[in-house]
C-alpha cells in the first residue's frame, strides 16, 4: 500500500495495440440543452446499461448526455485489467465531452474509479475539476468506507461473494423476467469468468482505497444515490460518503437494489434532473 495517495500509482496507462479495442470510447448518446452530462458505467457493464435511464433523462431541454465504454466493460476487462491500473483511463473519458464534463454520472465502480482518479489529481496539486469542465457529480450505488480498520478479512470473503451475486443480479435485471433462472445463474457465472482474477482485483483496490480519499477537497456539489434493497453496495455506505462531502446530498430510491438505472429508471432519471436543476449556472 502506497499510503494516502491511494493503492497504485497512477502511471502512464498502457495503449492499445492492433486488434484490441481502445480502453474508452465516448458517444453521444442523446440530445439536449448546451449543458452537458457524461455517464460511467460499473465492472462488466457497457454503456448501454443507461439505456432506459437515457429514454427518461434530460427531457424539457435537460443536458445534452454522453455515455463512455470504458476498460472495465464486459466484453474489454480481462484484457485492460491484466495491463495493471485502469483508473488513469478517465481522463480520456472526461476529455472525450466537448467543452467539459458538465455533470459527470458513476454506477458502481464507475463512480469508485471516478473518485479515486479525482482524488489522485487533487494529490498531485492539479485541480480536476476545473480542468476536465466538471461541475457536479452524482454517485450512484457507490462503495466506501471511512477507516483501514473497517476492511477484515471477512470483508474479503464478503466481496468474493458479493462479486457474484453482482453478475448474476446483473443479468437477471437486463433479461427482465424473459429467462429461467438456471440460465441466469449460468450467465452470470460465464460474465464472472469473463472478469477473471484481475478485474476483481481492480474493482477490490478502489474500495480499498476509499479510506484514504480526500472527500473534504471536492469543492462541487454532488448527489449520492443508492438503492434501499442494494445488498451489494450497502445504502449506509453511501449515506456515510455524501456526510463526507462538503456539498453532499443523499438520496435512497426505495424499491431498488443495486442497478437503479434499470429498475427504477424514471425515479433516477427524475432525481438526478432534479439536483441538476438546483446546480448553479453553467
Amino acid at each position: 500500500m502506497s499510503g494516502p495517495g491511494g493503492l497504485l500509482a497512477a502511471g502512464d496507462p498502457p495503449k492499445a495495440g492492433p486488434g484490441v479495442p481502445p480502453p474508452v470510447v465516448v458517444r453521444r448518446s442523446a440530445p439536449g440543452g448546451p449543458d452537458r452530462m457524461l455517464l460511467l458505467h460499473g465492472l462488466a457493464n457497457s454503456a448501454s446499461v443507461w439505456d432506459a435511464f437515457l429514454a427518461h433523462a434530460g427531457r424539457d431541454g435537460g443536458p445534452g448526455i454522453w455515455t463512455a465504454d470504458l476498460p472495465w466493460r464486459g466484453d474489454c476487462v480481462a484484457h485492460w485489467s491484466a495491463r495493471g491500473d485502469v483508473v488513469p483511463y478517465l481522463a480520456e473519458a472526461l476529455r472525450g465531452v466537448p467543452g467539459g464534463a458538465g455533470v459527470v454520472v458513476g454506477h458502481s465502480m464507475g463512480a469508485n474509479g471516478l473518485l479515486e482518479f479525482l482524488h489522485r489529481e487533487l494529490e498531485r496539486g492539479a485541480d480536476p475539476f476545473t480542468e476536465y469542465g466538471i461541475r457536479a457529480l452524482v454517485l450512484v450505488s457507490p462503495f466506501y468506507r471511512r477507516a483501514a480498520e473497517d476492511f477484515g478479512w471477512h470483508s474479503v470473503e464478503t466481496a468474493v461473494r458479493n462479486f457474484v451475486l453482482t453478475m448474476t443480479e446483473g443479468v437477471r435485471v437486463h433479461a427482465g423476467g424473459r429467462v429461467t433462472d438456471d440460465l441466469v445463474e449460468e450467465l452470470g457465472g460465464r460474465v464472472r469468468d469473463r472478469v477473471g482474477a484481475y478485474g476483481w482485483i481492480r474493482f477490490f483496490e478502489t474500495y480499498l482505497a476509499t479510506p484514504w480519499l480526500r472527500t473534504e477537497r471536492f469543492p462541487v456539489p454532488c448527489l449520492v444515490i443508492a438503492g434501499e434493497r442494494d445488498s451489494i453496495a450497502l445504502p449506509e455506505e453511501g449515506r456515510l460518503l455524501a456526510a463526507d462531502l462538503p456539498q453532499g446530498r443523499f438520496h435512497l430510491l426505495p424499491d431498488s437494489g443495486h442497478f437503479l438505472m434499470i429498475e427504477q429508471a424514471g425515479d433516477l432519471a427524475a432525481a438526478v434532473d432534479h439536483f441538476v436543476s438546483t446546480l448553479p449556472a453553467a
